[in-house]
């Protein structure tokens, strides 16, 4: 049986080389291909627990390490309120994975498990501030999260199946309530089943899901619509195995002489309003 040392030198030479053509060399081209990171950023990497945010912790700190460009890193965990099981599961995860965590407690869970209407949206938007604030007062200009591909193309889908728009995920946005802070995502164009099978390959255990409000209706609802956008798009898989990623090109590829209508930050553009102009 391995000892942690090996375990988690082990672990980090899968990313580069079992899992180098799936995860390291999306996870590089995607810090490239949108300038993720730049010189002298000082990037909270941001830890929920769960798979993605580990495997991103591992590649930001893989990535400083043999990248050209010199930048810091701060892994940030932020309890919202996880129970003893689930917070000593997250500590246990880092300390075997080599990752030197920051915890920062919060009372989040429970100020939202009261609310009816949209817990998860609120939830999620005093997370996200929570995470500025306080990599803010660690002194970095950057907050780094795990969302992937799926994430992306899945969130296209959901936006215009129930949201009646077409709304991406972008790879990097800047703060509009944080002064000089910006949030990027490292594994934009990492697969989730990827990541799924370096878990597996490595047999890791990590976080599920730590919520408290998840057997809740309208928590429900929300989790269903995300798992029907999933398995329409394996099903689509089975006719063109290249849906997924169209997708994700689509929205690199927005044709603007061909859109009905589309809003640019609080005004909107009508059709007919660009078309008379022409």
């Amino acid at each position: 049986m391995v000892n942690q040392m090996e375990k988690y030198q082990y672990i980090e030479r899968s990313i580069i080389k079992k899992f180098r053509k799936q995860i390291w060399s999306n996870f590089v081209k995607g810090i490239n291909e949108y300038e993720l990171i730049k010189e002298n950023d000082k990037i909270a990497v941001c830890i929920s627990g769960g798979k993605d945010s580990m495997l991103m912790a591992k590649c930001m700190q893989e990535i400083q390490r043999h990248g050209n460009v010199k930048f810091d890193l701060v892994f940030l965990v932020m309890d919202p309120g996880y129970n003893d099981v689930n917070r000593n599961l997250i500590i246990e995860n880092a300390k075997m994975l080599n990752i030197p965590i920051t915890i920062v407690n919060s009372n989040i869970f429970s100020c939202v498990e009261n609310i009816k209407q949209s817990p998860c949206y609120l939830c999620a938007r005093m997370r996200r501030g929570f995470l500025y604030s306080n990599a803010k007062e660690l002194g970095c200009n950057k907050i780094a999260l795990g969302h992937h591909f799926d994430d992306v193309i899945e969130t296209v889908l959901i936006s215009m199946f129930y949201g009646s728009e077409i709304k991406t995920m972008p790879p990097k946005l800047v703060s509009d309530n944080f002064e000089n802070m910006e949030l990027i995502r490292p594994l934009y164009m990492v697969k989730e089943k990827d990541i799924i099978a370096w878990k597996n390959y490595n047999e890791l255990n990590f976080l599920q899901c730590a919520c408290k409000l998840t057997s809740d209706l309208a928590n429900k609802v929300i989790e269903s619509k995300r798992q029907e956008i999933k398995d329409l798009i394996k099903e689509l898989k089975k006719n063109n195995p290249q849906i997924d990623v169209n997708i994700f090109k689509s929205i690199h590829n927005v044709n603007l002489n061909t859109v009905v209508g589309y809003r640019k930050d609080s005004k909107y553009y009508n059709f007919k309003e660009i078309y008379n102009k022409k």
